[in-house]
C-alpha cells in the first residue's frame, strides 16, 4: 500500500467542500478517487513541496480505494516508474500528494467542473 493513513491539508478539505457542493458527491474519499485519476491523466510531472496533512480530514488506504485500492495502487506505482520517481516510500508518498493535490486543485477550479456532469464528462471513451 503506498500509505497507512492520508491525512489532507486544510486547503485541500476547503477544496473539497467546494467540490463536494458543486457536484453533490457525498463522500470525500470519491472525490480524491477522481482527483487522483484526473491528475494521472495529465502527462505533466507534478512538483512542490511537502503538503502539509494539518486538517482532521483522514482516511486509511483502505477507504481512500475502497474494493479496487489495489488497482489504485497499481496504476499509481506504474506513473512512478514512467516518471522514474526513486522506489522510496517516502519519493512514492510525496509523489502521490502531489497528484492528490493537483487533481483536488483542477476539480475545485474554475475551470474544474461545475456539477456532476462535468464530473463524468472528464471519461474519455476511446473506440
Amino acid at each position: 500500500m503506498i500509505m497507512k493513513q492520508l491525512k489532507l491539508s486544510s486547503q485541500e478539505r476547503d477544496r473539497l467542500i467546494r467540490i463536494k457542493s458543486k457536484t453533490g458527491i457525498k463522500n470525500w474519499n470519491v472525490i480524491c478517487r477522481w482527483a487522483l485519476c484526473v491528475s494521472l491523466a495529465d502527462n505533466s510531472v507534478p512538483y512542490g513541496p511537502e503538503i502539509p496533512s494539518d486538517s482532521n480530514v483522514e482516511m486509511s488506504w483502505h477507504t481512500f480505494g475502497g474494493d479496487y485500492s489495489d488497482l489504485y495502487e497499481a496504476v499509481f506505482l506504474e506513473r512512478c516508474r514512467r516518471d522514474k520517481i526513486e522506489e522510496t516510500p517516502e519519493a512514492i508518498q510525496h509523489y502521490f500528494r502531489l497528484h492528490l493535490n493537483r487533481g483536488i486543485n483542477f476539480l475545485a477550479s474554475k475551470n474544474g467542473p461545475k456539477d456532476i456532469f462535468g464530473v463524468l464528462s472528464l471519461i474519455h471513451m476511446e473506440d
